[in-house]
């Protein structure tokens, strides 16, 4: 009778340890599926966003054999040109080859730089001197490289020097609104620096050349786009917060069934050797 009241406490112990084990699992595993939903999720809404700039610019690459066509072409054009053909064959293959939302930054890295590469070509048709490489426009990076920088607030912001193209340059300058670039977040289509962490790798890629740039410090972009503060993109900080929250949120569950079974373990022991 001895022998089994100490060995009975010693297996509820061992089924206890074995339900734990189990429940961690189980913890384990649903939050590997949340995360992997929302990978899912982001890597479908950068993909979308990513093949239409690829698309665009293979348009703009149509343009520009119209513009090409009958021009001689000097080795200096040639160079520029198959620069940006190489480009939009590179962003296809690095668009296919993405796994993971963070990749699709090396997408639209290549287009900024392919894009550059047709302001180029343009510039030598006319005759104009070489375009300077500046940042892309800020209000769609697809417009290609800013021309100049304007003083721009968001709503409910505050005024800022932003890199801007000929066209969105015109347009802020005579009060209108420019035209800004934006994507689907739900029903409803925001600002792209609105659409949080699963547009942000898409955007830096535009900017990754210009990481450090007093071009970009100067207009506080710098930090907006990569993590420094404001509203733009500032769902990454609020979900790298979310997450630290739901870590957590499971080990105080953790640590709240380690207390109901060390009561549970107590109260068994009492009733066995509290008589």
């Amino acid at each position: 009778m001895v022998v089994v009241e100490l060995i009975l406490p010693l297996i509820l112990i061992g089924v206890v340890a074995a339900v734990i084990a189990i429940m961690m699992r189980r913890r384990a595993l649903e939050q590997d599926r949340t995360r992997r939903a929302e990978l899912e999720s982001q890597l479908s809404a950068s993909m979308k966003v990513a093949e239409e700039d690829v698309t665009r610019f293979g348009e703009e690459l149509q343009n520009l054999d119209a513009d090409v066509a009958g021009h001689p072409l000097n080795e200096a054009m040639q160079q520029d040109y198959h620069r940006a053909l190489d480009a939009y064959d590179n962003a296809k293959t690095s668009l296919a080859a993405v796994k993971d939302p963070d990749e699709i930054g090396n997408v639209t890295e290549i287009l900024e730089d392919g894009r550059y590469a047709v302001a180029c070509v343009k510039a030598r048709i006319a005759g104009d001197p070489l375009p300077q490489k500046r940042p892309p426009c800020f209000f769609n990076p697809a417009h290609g490289p800013s021309v100049k920088n304007v003083l721009w607030a968001p709503p409910g912001g505050a005024e800022r020097d932003i890199p801007a193209c000929a066209a969105d340059a015109e347009r802020v300058e005579a009060g209108a609104d420019p035209y800004v670039r934006t994507v689907p977040v739900g029903s409803k289509r925001v600002p792209y620096w609105e659409g949080g962490q699963a547009y942000a790798p898409w955007a830096q890629g535009y900017y990754n050349s210009w990481r450090g740039s007093d071009m970009l410090t100067g207009m506080m972009l710098g930090g907006l786009l990569f993590g420094g503060g404001g509203n733009i993109f500032g769902g990454i900080g609020e979900g790298i917060g979310a997450i630290g929250e739901g870590i957590g949120q499971g080990f105080e569950g953790i640590g709240e069934g380690f207390g109901d079974i060390g009561q549970g373990i107590g109260d068994m022991f009492g009733d066995i050797f509290g008589d």
